[in-house]
């Protein structure tokens, strides 16, 4: 079937579990199967960037900000052992590649973003930092709890190891008086157990120069050393940075 809005593929055999009831006799491809399609369809950066979507609580809108999901559709997990079972699959082993780089839990576009420019390869146009925990649980000792008015942290991205926070200040709700008071006070708590937090704003983002001052300040911070080569590096950083905006829409 294909109208304006739908579109039809054939496949000549189904990977198990591809399928999932609808209702009133429709069914819809699983969030793993429509990873594994798109991969022939997308470039690799952009099949990452589907892939971390799928296992984030973000959902890219055609216009206006993302919309938020109680739970992630899937995980790297289970993509990757939807794929590895679709033994003949078309696009099988791009879609394996692009999991290497896929991660668990982004609660917006711009977290997904921001860890890719920062942590794919230099062979993929990042900086090749180590890859961060996101929106990971920093837990507030017993003894520490007198200091603090939460029981834990919520880091957008944590490099534990290092002690590292990055904070993504988001558009959305820098106007916003309580979440900011709640943002003050979370930072002042990830500082007294030892960690240094970094906020980076959209503008540092979007700004190529900001965003190399910022990578170079995370790099030193988690002990990477870079060793990219310019003007070639850049080029091709400014190129992939325009390809993930591009996927991220309008989305924040």
């Amino acid at each position: 079937m294909q109208t304006k809005s739908v579109l039809g593929h054939r496949w000549g055999s189904l990977p198990e579990q591809s399928v999932e009831a609808a209702g009133e006799g429709f069914f819809v491809s699983t969030p793993e199967f429509c990873y594994l399609q798109m991969a022939s369809r997308l470039s690799l950066a952009r099949l990452i960037q589907l892939g971390c979507e799928l296992c984030g609580t973000y959902a890219q809108q055609d216009t206006g900000p993302a919309a938020r999901r109680e739970v992630a559709l899937t995980s790297v997990d289970g993509l990757r052992a939807f794929v590895e079972a679709a033994s003949h699959a078309y696009g099988r082993a791009k879609a394996l590649r692009a999991l290497c780089f896929v991660a668990d839990g982004a609660a917006s576009p711009m977290e997904t973003v921001l860890m890719l420019l920062l942590c794919l390869p230099y062979r993929l146009s990042g900086y090749g930092i180590e890859q961060p925990q996101i929106n990971y649980h920093v837990t507030v000792p017993n003894r520490r709890r007198k200091l603090a008015d939460r029981t834990y942290c919520e880091c957008d991205l944590c490099w534990p190891g290092s002690n590292l926070a990055v904070e993504y200040d988001s558009v959305l709700y820098h106007l916003d008086p309580d979440r900011q008071e709640s943002d003050a006070r979370r930072r002042g708590t990830l500082v007294s157990l030892g960690f240094t937090v970094l906020t980076v704003s959209r503008k540092q983002v979007v700004d190529g120069g900001a965003f190399n001052r910022l990578a170079h300040q995370i790099a030193n911070l988690t002990g990477k050393r870079l060793r990219y080569v310019d003007p070639g590096f850049t080029r091709a950083h400014l190129a992939l940075r325009e390809e993930l905006f591009q996927g991220m829409g309008s989305g924040e």
